[in-house]
């Protein structure tokens, strides 16, 4: 595969995040915000129903989708570049589309759980930081266990690709079932947290996605409990900004 073609790929990926990113900010219908009503919620199925009636789950999936999309799209870049070297040409697209579409099913299967829990507890703990603070808790032993690591390493694992027939669209499909899976088996924590938040929701995301970023381009290590805030990003980013200084 050409270098042209790989940053074609690269730009491509970056370019619809970006666009993504923006519609996210834009927030139109206060999709990823959960609306409450003014009377207080005591909590129990009657402030659940009452929630799941003002926020409808067809529009908190919507919202889930695009956050998903919008922040691991940059993730994907060198699968769909190992898809690409592994396919013929005038199969790339569809190819593509089913690694994408495996990928998808698995955060979108997750995030129906993850939106039916947020619903429960903003039904019992409305516009409270409280859930908030021990996701964020959970999250933080999270990125510095065995599991998380062995998920980390086990994302960088690519299978061989059938490069032609139907076999080639159904090892791509399984390939993003399995690459999903590891990523949320990775990330679930943290993309949890920002929904949690009452205020600031946009702001977590970033750091969130930075976070996320930064990772997933660590090389793999031995699974292991250690304290690794996993920052190359920023670490390239500042040596870029020294040498231009």
């Amino acid at each position: 595969m050409s270098f042209i073609n790989r940053n074609l790929i690269s730009l491509t990926v970056i370019g619809i995040s970006v666009v993504l990113w923006v519609f996210l900010l834009w927030n139109p219908g206060d999709l990823m915000t959960v609306k409450h009503c003014h009377v207080t919620m005591n909590g129990g199925p009657q402030s659940f129903k009452m929630l799941l009636e003002m926020n409808p789950l067809s529009d908190m999936m919507a919202g889930w989708i695009l956050m998903v999309f919008a922040m691991m799209l940059p993730k994907l870049i060198v699968p769909l570049q190992i898809i690409s070297e592994h396919t013929f040409k005038h199969m790339r697209f569809l190819v593509s589309i089913c690694f994408i579409t495996g990928y998808a099913l698995i955060w979108i299967l997750i995030g129906f759980l993850i939106n039916i829990f947020i619903l429960l507890v903003n039904a019992n703990m409305p516009n409270s930081y409280i859930p908030a603070i021990v996701l964020g808790l959970i999250a933080l032993i999270w990125q510095f266990s065995p599991v998380k690591q062995k998920c980390l390493n086990k994302g960088h694992s690519h299978p061989v690709l059938a490069a032609w027939g139907i076999k080639a669209y159904t090892d791509a499909f399984s390939f993003g079932l399995v690459h999903g899976l590891w990523c949320v088996g990775a990330g679930w924590a943290l993309m949890l947290f920002p929904m949690l938040l009452p205020e600031g929701h946009h702001i977590a995301m970033l750091v969130v996605t930075f976070i996320m970023l930064s990772e997933h381009m660590e090389h793999p290590r031995l699974p292991r409990w250690r304290i690794s805030f996993r920052l190359k990003l920023l670490r390239i980013i500042t040596s870029q900004n020294l040498l231009k200084s």
